[in-house]
């Protein structure tokens, strides 16, 4: 499973990475908030582990922007701080558990497994892609945390796309993909219109690629 570790304090970072890799997690180190939302938007983890102070923010603006778009995925705050108050704040952001450090590596590992029994892998619910993010439990679609309302074909389009993340799509497998099984057989100027009226409801994203004369692709762009 994926996992991020927002931590600036790269030697616990390093240490919570090992000890957690033959235990079959890929933890994934940010050591800024920026980075962390970058690498949220491109692809969302099973779980996040996150320092309450950051070079750039508090930890629990984070969890809070993450409680936006991805609101079942599962945060557990490290930190130094045992005060009530830092916990209660961390709680009223959205995060699922706290360990305070210093901390047995046991511990944490334990915390992990008991919040993702209560969730699962979330990650398989989510597809993102450059700020751009699939709820498939709610048919839900976000464009940097703002919910945007899609049409049916719009909505199988991309989900589709992000399906199929970095490889190209080709115009006959949309068709057959989106309209053809469903028993509607449309020209390829429906297919030119529909992913028109998608991109514009996604503000042109830079992500979404046109290739000339085969189809389209997504690709992150970090």
């Amino acid at each position: 499973m994926d996992l991020y570790y927002i931590e600036d304090d790269l030697n616990i970072a390093l240490a919570v990475k090992e000890y957690l890799k033959p235990k079959n997690f890929n933890v994934t180190v940010c050591a800024t908030l920026a980075e962390a939302k970058q690498r949220i938007k491109a692809r969302v983890p099973a779980c996040i582990l996150l320092d309450w102070n950051m070079p750039d923010g508090r930890g629990d603006s984070l969890c809070r922007w993450i409680r936006s778009s991805w609101k079942e995925l599962p945060v557990i705050f490290l930190t130094v701080r045992s005060d009530s108050s830092d916990i209660v704040s961390g709680f009223r952001s959205g995060a699922d558990d706290y360990v305070v450090k210093p901390f047995e590596l046991e511990v944490l590992y334990s915390r992990i497994l008991a919040v993702l029994r209560r969730t699962g892998n979330v990650a398989e619910q989510y597809l993102s892609c450059d700020g751009i993010t699939i709820d498939q439990n709610r048919h839900a679609v976000f464009l940097r945390s703002e919910e945007i309302s899609l049409s049916t074909a719009e909505y199988q389009l991309l989900l589709y796309l992000m399906q199929n993340k970095g490889k190209t799509v080709t115009r006959e497998k949309l068709l057959e993909r989106v309209w053809d099984v469903n028993g509607v057989y449309v020209n390829n100027n429906t297919l030119t219109v529909a992913m028109k009226r998608l991109r514009d409801k996604l503000s042109q994203p830079a992500c979404l690629k046109t290739i000339r004369s085969v189809g389209y692709r997504m690709e992150d762009m970090i």
